[in-house]
């Protein structure tokens, strides 16, 4: 790896970082429930991007350098798998069983799916 692409790596985590801060605070700013729906909508969709990004790249259509800049430090910024185990630990210690267990095993189950389904969508082109 270059110092660039290393450079460009880093930079672009901190774009899905600001960007995944963005999502959530759109989302809850406008979702009032126990249930974290602004980690859940950034970790699938970060899940789909992901494996989309993968296709294009193992199709030879996206060049592996970028794979690293979207995917590694956009998406690996973007995605939050610490802030899913944080919520659903705080959702059992709160005894709200039913949403932590949506929450993790649900994002588990709809992100292994999402990823493949952006994998699959990718490979197409």
């Amino acid at each position: 790896m270059t110092a660039l692409l290393f450079i460009a790596v880093c930079a672009a985590g901190g774009i899905g970082a600001a960007l995944r801060f963005v999502v959530d605070g759109l989302v809850r700013a406008r979702v009032r429930t126990v249930f974290p729906f602004g980690t859940a909508l950034i970790n699938v969709t970060g899940s789909l991007v992901l494996g989309f990004l993968t296709g294009l790249t193992l199709g030879a259509v996206l060049a592996p350098e970028w794979e690293l800049i979207l995917g590694t430090g956009v998406m690996g910024g973007y995605t939050t798998f610490s802030t899913a185990s944080v919520e659903t630990m705080r959702l059992i210690q709160n005894r709200e069983y039913l949403p932590a267990l949506v929450n993790g095993l649900g994002m588990l189950v709809l992100t292994v799916l999402l990823g493949l389904l952006g994998l699959w969508l990718g490979s197409l082109l």
